[in-house]
């Protein structure tokens, strides 16, 4: 390389340069040979420039430029012209110059690749995620991880401005099989005993508040061995914050600045405050935790109208404590009785036992609940729904949460039918007030809704053990278009109280020592009111890429089997490495 020393990269060139000397360095994207002129477009990190060789060059050199391969990796060292009218391109940072060769040098030859390097790829994804490096010379992912980075340091900045430390915890820990399973690592010196991958660093970001730090973050690699869909991964990245002597609102304040911050590189505008949602008001407008506010189709309830109806399945289900609850279909009176049907299809799917609908237009109202609903309790239920002329409702009878559940997802099914959805809009919320417990039928016992350290609400302290089901949490999720972006809570700083929360867990003093005594112990030494959330970096990275999935952001992932298709992990390991840890592999059982 030497005397080829990089002057400029390919994508900083402009009229400015022209009549300099260069030299330029990266991948050959394409070669063009016209006979007697060769055009060569080379491409860096920064973008790519156009590059001629010949008429008039050296022999040797237009040769040379023409067994140039694709994504070889070379050196070019010539001129900077200004290109000729009619042949300017201004769909790059360079296309109003050119650089004419005076020599090259093949730093490295490439094999065919497997598939092009372009953002149009039509590659299937198992195949680029094998040659993972390959698919991340295509612009697009080069600039989704470029705005993860660009996330990530104003996340820093951030944080460090409001004064917290950044404190890195122990990647090898302790299991605490509260809550998803464990990801566990044998050690080789103490036979027969794991450390355990850390879900979250949730009780050693407590322990830092005991240990007085007050205001603590890290941007940390979390493991949960679970299933994976496309907003999740087996090893994933979150924003870990912790402060003490605070409320709920000093970390909605907090985190609503942290947003405004990151995602001003992605143009992304971030109204503050963000609204607040109840739990049960969020399940009960929109059929979610997790509601997209980017759209109307608010669920609606017909359970007092449904009343002395003679239509005996709704009475059978209101006697029984259930609901009658319904959503709009705004303008799609217009639907066909086969789109209808696939409706009721989608809501079967979903749990529902059926659908009923009624649609009202200038021929007047139709619906087969006419018979037994009557026209003018359909009249009404349309009122109290805020239907108009060319509408559609959409009706769900049954017990509450599944009701509630079949119609947010109708209400999403619709709008992507109906593209209601405006993909460069972004709407906020917090829901907050969340059940402190929920009850595993399987199991026989109550589970925590978020973890064992979650503060129940102060009103509702004296539930925890007589009444779990209706005792609330200090804990908060910050939503966004539908997905959520992270959770925290309030913790319990009591000892008293966190006791009383395993018992309603049905955990013995023995067993909470067992799993949590260190943590127990330090309850004890003075701790301070404290709180905190963890922010999922790869979901709100791929919101702000505009990707669809964490794989669009993620350098390296896994396939929706937990596996790495480039390196083929998980793999065998050699005989020694198990005799080692004296672990012997069983046969699965037939």
């Amino acid at each position: 390389m030497t005397g080829w020393r990089r002057t400029h990269t390919c994508g900083e060139l402009g009229l400015h340069a022209v009549d300099e000397d260069v030299v330029l360095s990266g991948w050959v994207d394409v070669v063009r040979d016209l006979g007697g002129i060769t055009f060569v477009e080379l491409r860096d990190r920064d973008g790519v420039t156009q590059v001629v060789i010949g008429p008039g060059g050296a022999p040797e050199l237009v040769e040379r430029a023409k067994k140039l391969g694709s994504e070889w990796v070379v050196s070019v060292r010539g001129k900077v012209l200004r290109r000729a009218e009619g042949t300017l391109n201004p769909s790059i940072k360079t296309g109003a110059v050119e650089v004419r060769a005076e020599a090259i040098e093949v730093l490295s030859e490439a094999r065919t690749p497997p598939f092009p390097i372009d953002d149009s790829v039509v590659a299937n994804e198992d195949l680029r995620l094998r040659y993972r490096y390959l698919d991340l010379r295509r612009s697009k992912m080069r600039r989704n991880l470029e705005l993860r980075s660009e996330l990530s340091f104003r996340a820093h900045q951030y944080l460090v401005e409001h004064r917290f430390h950044e404190v890195e915890t122990p990647y090898l820990t302790k299991s605490t099989p509260e809550g998803a399973r464990d990801y566990l690592v044998p050690s080789r010196v103490h036979h027969g005993s794991f450390y355990a991958l850390p879900q979250s660093p949730q009780l050693f970001k407590q322990l830092l508040m005991i240990a007085g730090m007050e205001r603590y973050y890290q941007i940390v690699r979390c493991f949960r061995d679970e299933d994976i869909r496309a907003d999740r991964q087996p090893e994933f990245t979150q924003i870990d914050i912790e402060m003490s002597f605070v409320e709920p609102s000093d970390i909605y304040a907090l985190v609503e600045g942290l947003f405004v911050k990151m995602l001003e590189p992605a143009g992304i505008s971030v109204p503050v405050p963000f609204p607040r949602l109840s739990y049960r008001e969020a399940l009960d407008r929109f059929g979610s935790d997790k509601p997209d506010l980017r759209f109307g189709c608010e669920i609606v309830d017909l359970s007092e109208i449904s009343k002395g109806s003679d239509y005996g399945v709704f009475e059978s289900i209101l006697e029984a404590g259930g609901v009658v609850r319904a959503v709009v279909a705004t303008s799609c009176a217009r639907y066909s009785r086969k789109d209808i049907d696939g409706l009721e299809a989608f809501a079967k799917g979903l749990g529902a036992k059926g659908l009923g609908w009624a649609r009202r237009t200038d021929a007047g109202l139709k619906s087969p609940l006419l018979r037994h609903y009557g026209e003018d309790r359909l009249n009404l239920a349309f009122e109290a729904a805020g239907a108009g002329a060319e509408d559609l409702l959409l009706i769900v009878a049954g017990d509450r949460p599944l009701v509630s559940s079949v119609l947010g997802g109708l209400r999403l099914e619709l709008a992507k039918r109906e593209e209601w959805i405006d993909k460069t809009d972004w709407k906020f919320v917090w829901v907050h007030e969340f059940p402190l417990f929920e009850y595993s039928e399987a199991d026989g016992r109550w589970f925590s809704m978020h973890h064992p350290f979650t503060s129940p609400h102060p009103d509702d302290l004296d539930k925890v053990e007589s009444d779990p089901g209706a005792a609330r949490a200090l804990a908060y999720d910050v939503v966004a278009n539908g997905y959520e972006l992270g959770g925290g809570s309030i913790r319990i700083h009591d000892a008293s109280v966190q006791a009383k929360v395993f018992r309603a867990l049905s955990l013995s003093d023995e067993e909470s020592r067992e799993k949590f005594g260190f943590f127990l112990d330090a309850l004890s030494f003075g701790t301070p009111p404290h709180g905190g959330i963890a922010l999922g970096f790869d979901r709100i990275a791929m919101l702000a890429a505009g990707g669809t999935s964490l794989r669009d952001v993620i350098a390296f992932p896994k396939t929706t089997s937990a596996l790495d298709m480039m390196t083929g992990s998980p793999s065998s390991v050699a005989q020694s490495q198990l005799d080692d840890l004296r672990i012997a592999i069983q046969k699965p059982k037939e």
